[in-house]
């Protein structure tokens, strides 16, 4: 929290200063009472009690003081913000590699379920597409608010062999470029979030699988729409192929080069709840903007609050409000 007029805490002074008047008002009192009085008279008149709701009308009007100080300091809190129009592609493996269950059940079930939640907790109005990737790459959901349409692709998948990283890519991306422009006439904002396994292993026109997914990934970048990559999986993944089991650990590095090629960040995951917990940050920094709120009134609120409290206090314990 921050204050757009921060000098103004200076009248915190104001309640400090009377604080320290009233300790000293009450120990004078309590001075004087034990001088004056017969403590033996006092004792057989008015029986020991406790006496700190007495002072509980004096703390109610401090703690209001500090309240309406704080507010008219004008107090701005950093807030996150649903965008109205956002675009997500989310562009997901579906190599052979991805049956592996080193993550349970498989990995690419594992994918599936929290993809799923990803999508049903993005605030309305953002746009979400799907595609996926193995040989080819499938446009199978184009950018829509219907979440429906997602969740009902993300429950339909199947695996195949290889892994066409930059086709994948740019799939998403041509999918995002196609979104129309708003009001505005600016794109609206969007992200690619590429949640793969392992290494690039097919590539258009013969050219190295890994080159042409940091040139795709690097194209992304300077239509300024940024690939953020998960590499999900262990390193002892393993698939069954005709009657052995093949190693299919996963590749962080390249999916760290690929994110770095157009500004994404990159995570990794050996887990289904990591996967989630990733999912959970990437909905944050994608379909939400922060901006600066000023929160005036609910500290003035509140000083209102402790004011009526003070009153009502200093009624039940005093019989007057002041």
């Amino acid at each position: 929290m921050s204050f757009l007029s921060g000098w103004r805490l200076v009248f915190l002074l104001a309640p400090i200063a009377l604080l320290a008047a009233y300790l000293l008002m009450q120990r004078r009192r309590h001075a004087q009472v034990v001088r004056f009085t017969s403590v033996d008279l006092l004792d057989s008149v008015a029986p020991q009690r406790s006496g700190w709701q007495r002072h509980l009308p004096a703390a109610g009007v401090l703690l209001s003081l500090v309240a309406m100080t704080i507010a008219f300091a004008q107090p701005v809190m950093a807030v996150p913000v649903p965008l109205d129009r956002a675009t997500i592609l989310l562009t997901l493996d579906t190599s052979a590699s991805m049956a592996a269950t080193d993550v349970a059940p498989s990995r690419l079930q594992a994918a599936e379920e929290r993809a799923r939640a990803f999508v049903e907790e993005l605030p309305d109005g953002v746009q979400v597409g799907l595609v996926t990737f193995d040989t080819s790459a499938r446009l199978i959901v184009a950018p829509t608010d219907d979440k429906a349409q997602v969740l009902g692709a993300l429950g339909n998948l199947s695996v195949g062999p290889g892994t066409a990283t930059a086709d994948g890519i740019t799939a998403a991306l041509a999918a995002i470029q196609g979104v129309p422009k708003g009001d505005s006439g600016k794109p609206t904002p969007a992200a690619i979030v590429l949640m793969s396994d392992g290494t690039p292993t097919v590539a258009s026109n013969d050219a190295d699988p890994m080159a042409a997914a940091e040139a795709a990934s690097a194209e992304a970048g300077q239509a300024g729409v940024p690939v953020d990559t998960i590499a999900f999986g262990t390193t002892t993944g393993t698939v069954f192929v005709q009657g052995r089991d093949v190693p299919v650990p996963v590749d962080t590095a390249a999916m760290e080069a690929i994110a770095k090629q157009s500004g994404g960040q990159s995570f990794a995951a050996e887990t289904s709840d990591q996967l989630g917990s990733i999912y959970d940050t990437l909905s944050h920094d994608i379909a939400y903007e922060t901006k600066t709120q000023e929160i005036t009134a609910l500290f003035a609120g509140i000083a209102l609050a402790l004011a009526v409290a003070a009153a009502v206090a200093a009624l039940l314990w005093t019989q007057r409000i002041v």
